[in-house]
């Protein structure tokens, strides 16, 4: 699911010629079939948050060190076992995780995923000052770890309904 799945993750998005994105018409919602697929998948997912959060904010740091910048606690940590070791990052790994399994677990209740969604980019954007493109990349990150992890839960058809939540999800937070 890797590479491959990483363009699908945005296909609501299309860059033109001159590099502006053109955004293109929301997905249908999620059926109840979709729904339950993907709340069934994070379920298992789930089952190991700490080290599956763990292993994505790793993945990360360390192919986009410069995301690093907004974590005092851990930003000069190099080395990979060293930040799997951090308690901070643990603890980090663990909120992305909760806040991850609150949204799918609300899939059918859009006001709570809006909410909490534009809580935590709100949040992220005002008194942490991240960009907006370091949600899309760990949308990318995420994608790419959950395939590896678990290829037998993030099925092609899965992960093609994935791609499309994790996109709604990070324009929502954008918006």
């Amino acid at each position: 699911m890797c590479s491959a799945h990483y363009t699908l993750c945005f296909q609501m998005e299309r860059t033109q010629g001159d590099g502006e994105v053109d955004h293109l018409e929301r997905p249908s919602p999620l059926t109840d079939k979709e729904r339950v697929m993907i709340q069934d998948s994070w379920g298992k997912v789930y089952q190991n948050c700490d080290d599956v959060g763990v292993a994505i904010l790793v993945r990360f740091f360390v192919n986009f060190p410069s995301s690093k910048q907004f974590f005092n606690q851990f930003k000069h940590i190099e080395d990979a076992e060293e930040l799997e070791k951090s308690a901070q990052l643990r603890k980090h790994a663990r909120r992305v995780m909760n806040a991850i399994n609150t949204l799918v677990e609300n899939l059918d209740n859009s006001d709570k995923m809006a909410s909490v969604l534009k809580l935590v980019a709100k949040a992220h954007a005002l008194q942490h000052k991240v960009e907006p493109v370091y949600f899309k990349i760990l949308s990318g990150v995420i994608l790419e770890v959950l395939g590896e992890e678990y290829p037998e839960v993030v099925t092609p058809e899965a992960g093609m309904r994935g791609n499309l939540l994790i996109s709604r999800l990070h324009r929502t937070s954008m918006s």
